[in-house]
């Protein structure tokens, strides 16, 4: 099931995707799914980034290719980090490169929708906490992170999470192909098999640190292969079993 957020007729509503009709619903995804009639027409409604979230935490160095491509050991406890709300932005809308940075990077990620309230639950108790789904961009300005030594400013600006199109309930996560490319050449390709920390552990681990809220989310890394962006370039993210998420940089 392909879950929507979506702008129709001045308002913002959620909804379900098939094929080219949405189905809207009451409320939002976090209680029953009561469906309301009639739908709306794919083309008619403007898709919105698919969740809301308090929080984004983000995992760094999650991919063993990624390991090796910059030559760094595999992380004994996953590496996290928070990103903003503000940084979310869904399929179609604009990148801003901020003028503060020299180099902004692209980074593909599988993303986790939280469904309920989480803390402290083990790894087994993990997949029933899971709405579902999405492809997320962990935009980076490069040189600030370099610069830094620490991540909040390069991962924060607005506009530096690209999330979407639609979170997909039905997926099994742990050996997806993902993959990014920067004006229609591949620049990224692995699989979540990759991952030194899979989705359920990443879930557990990070609820025993922070409480989580529907509709949070978890970007579980990106494999080897990142890159800069310049302003006029599109990006997409794609997942098997998900689909494209598609972005241009201004």
């Amino acid at each position: 099931m392909k879950l929507v957020r979506f702008q129709v007729q001045g308002r913002t509503a959620c909804g379900i995707l098939n094929g080219e009709e949405v189905t809207e619903i009451e409320g939002d995804f976090f209680g029953p799914l009561k469906t309301l009639s009639p739908g709306h027409a794919r083309a008619s409604v403007k898709l919105l980034a698919p969740c809301s979230p308090s929080k984004v935490i983000a995992v760094g160095l999650n991919y063993r290719d990624h390991a090796r491509e910059l030559e760094l050991p595999v992380p004994e406890t996953p590496i996290i980090f928070l990103k903003p709300p503000t940084t979310i932005i869904g399929p179609g809308d604009i990148i801003r490169y901020p003028g503060t940075s020299s180099q902004v990077d692209y980074e593909a990620e599988l993303g986790i929708v939280i469904k309920g309230r989480v803390k402290d639950i083990r790894p087994e108790e993990a997949r029933r906490h899971i709405l579902g789904y999405t492809c997320a961009n962990d935009v980076t300005a490069r040189d600030l992170q370099k610069k830094d030594g620490q991540w909040t400013r390069a991962k924060s600006f607005d506009t530096f999470c690209p999330v979407g199109p639609w979170i997909e309930t039905d997926l099994e996560p742990d050996d997806l192909l993902v993959e990014s490319y920067l004006n229609g050449g591949r620049r990224q390709s692995s699989r979540t098999s990759q991952f030194i920390f899979r989705a359920d552990h990443l879930v557990s681990f990070i609820s025993q640190i922070m409480t989580l809220y529907p509709g949070d989310l978890i970007i579980t890394g990106t494999p080897a292969g990142i890159g800069p962006m310049e302003p006029g370039d599109e990006i997409e993210v794609r997942i098997e079993g998900i689909g494209s998420l598609k972005n241009v940089v201004k």
